[in-house]
C-alpha cells in the first residue's frame, strides 16, 4: 500500500487516506482480501494521530470498500460501484427500518428519489 499525505492541502488528512485506499482498491492496486495495516501502525508511518486513519477506515467500511473482520484486521471487501451501491442499500435499509418504515414505504421512497 502506498499512501501519503500532504499537511499542506487544505483537504483533511483522513479524506486523503480514505481516498488514497479507495482510488488503490478501484484501480485494482489493492486486490479483494488484501489486508490493511493496522490502524495504529499506518498512523505511525504517516505521521497522523491514530483517530485520524481509523476515521479513514470507518468511512471507508461504511463505503463497502473495506471490512472489519473484528481482531484479524481490515480488509480490501471489493471494487467498484456494484459494492459501493451494496454498501448504500445496506445502510439505507438500516436507517428505514430504524425510522419505523415498512418494505413499501422504503422502495416507493427510493422510486421518488430516482425520479427527480
Amino acid at each position: 500500500m502506498n499512501l501519503s499525505i500532504d499537511p499542506a492541502s487544505g483537504v483533511p488528512p483522513f479524506e486523503q487516506v480514505r481516498e488514497g485506499v479507495r482510488t488503490q482498491v478501484e484501480s485494482g492496486e489493492l486486490e479483494p482480501g488484501f489486508r490493511l495495516p493496522p490502524v495504529r501502525a499506518l498512523a505511525d508511518e504517516l505521521g497522523l494521530a491514530a483517530n485520524t486513519v481509523a476515521r479513514a477506515y470507518k468511512e471507508l467500511e461504511a463505503l463497502g470498500v473495506v471490512e472489519t473482520r473484528g481482531r484479524a484486521g481490515t480488509f480490501v471487501a471489493g471494487r467498484g460501484v456494484e459494492s459501493s451501491a451494496r454498501a448504500a442499500a445496506s445502510a439505507y435499509v438500516a436507517s428505514a427500518r430504524r425510522l419505523g418504515l415498512s418494505d413499501d414505504a422504503a422502495l416507493d421512497a427510493v422510486r421518488r428519489a430516482l425520479s427527480h
